[in-house]
């Protein structure tokens, strides 16, 4: 007679389920660890390590100001996965894979432990939401005191190094600005990253960024200051809905901000079009959403599919490029169309004409 549990689970499911098992095993591991380097990047402990270069924890704990009985066991955790490493005498040192996650490190790691962390938690939002169907908006963003510090240094190293060197070479509305020593204006700024980032490749453009959190705002200034664009940039807590600028500007930005306000698309691009003087541009950077729902399996558009689902938590929803196009053409704009990133983001510019 064969076993009851023989007959629903043959042998070869049997070894199916077992292979699952440990590619699961080994994912979860993964992100566990993404979990302790976030801890790591938040409290300063990596920064505190390298400092010192060995320490033990409570020395540790000293260092970065924190609970000595967290630390010893963050140390245990860190060492698991080899974040940290033993040194002597009871004192741990960084490992290379641990100095990664440094924000400071080029190249840093640090995006993936915040986004991590990110995605913990609006994983959870969504998972107690979809029943009801409510969508509280941007404001979930804020939930989590430890995140907010770090969404912008996380947006910065991962964009950044994308506008530098490929959006504006391959986009010539900022050659245009910087020749004329326009102004340039960024709604959803953030930490200043975009603003920074153009003031350093375009020496005669000025800049404002307006955002809707102080945290950024206090950010945006402090590190403007740190690398002397403070005389050409500003920055200010605001959004699209409350900006007036008596000076005509040449170009208005929008870094993955759009899709936040699209449900009022047709009163933000009056708005953009009234604050434009003659040849200035909006200039547009979304990720590039997928006619076919298939390119979401690739690896490189998988994460674009968890950031759609959190995004509509927040009350948004991610656009395609003829959708943003079509929308300046309505408000009496130019539309061009630009992919960067191997066509994952995309770039729609819309200009008033001169």
């Amino acid at each position: 007679m064969i076993a009851s549990s023989q007959r629903i689970f043959p042998k070869a499911m049997a070894t199916d389920i077992d292979s699952l098992r440990q590619d699961i095993m080994r994912r979860a591991q993964a992100a566990v660890s993404l979990d302790i380097a976030y801890i790591g990047v938040a409290n300063g402990l990596f920064a505190a390590l390298d400092e010192i270069g060995s320490a033990s924890p409570s020395r540790l704990a000293a260092q970065a100001e924190m609970d000595d009985a967290y630390v010893i066991r963050w140390c245990d955790a860190a060492y698991a996965f080899e974040l940290i490493d033993e040194a002597v005498d009871g004192e741990f040192q960084l490992t290379p894979l641990g100095r990664a996650f440094m924000p400071e490190q080029p190249g840093t790691l640090m995006p993936f432990a915040v986004q991590s962390m990110l995605s913990s938690h609006m994983s959870e939002r969504a998972a107690g939401l979809m029943r009801s169907g409510e969508r509280p908006g941007e404001r979930v963003l804020g939930e989590r005191e430890t995140i907010l510090p770090w969404f912008g240094p996380m947006l910065e190293h991962q964009f950044a190094p994308l506008l530098e060197k490929q959006v504006v070479d391959q986009v010539p509305t900022f050659r245009a600005v910087d020749e004329r020593g326009g102004l340039a204006v960024d709604l959803g700024c953030g930490n200043g990253w975009y603003l920074r980032t153009l003031a350093r490749r375009c020496p005669h453009l000025r800049g404002i960024g307006l955002d809707g959190f102080d945290e950024n705002i206090s950010q945006a200034t402090r590190l403007a200051e740190q690398e002397e664009l403070d005389k050409r940039l500003n920055f200010a807590v605001g959004d699209i809905h409350n900006f007036h600028i008596e000076e005509p500007v040449d170009l208005i930005s929008m870094n993955r901000a759009l899709h936040h306000v699209w449900d009022e698309k047709e009163n933000v691009f009056r708005i953009l079009r009234e604050h434009l003087r003659p040849g200035g541009a909006a200039v547009i950077w979304e990720p590039n959403w997928p006619a076919r729902r298939s390119d979401l399996r690739s690896p490189a558009r998988r994460g674009m599919a968890f950031q759609n689902l959190s995004e509509h938590v927040q009350g948004n929803h991610f656009l395609r490029p003829e959708e943003i196009a079509e929308q300046f053409r309505a408000a009496g704009l130019e539309p061009e169309v630009h992919f960067v990133a191997d066509g994952r983001d995309v770039i729609v510019t819309g200009t008033l004409a001169a």
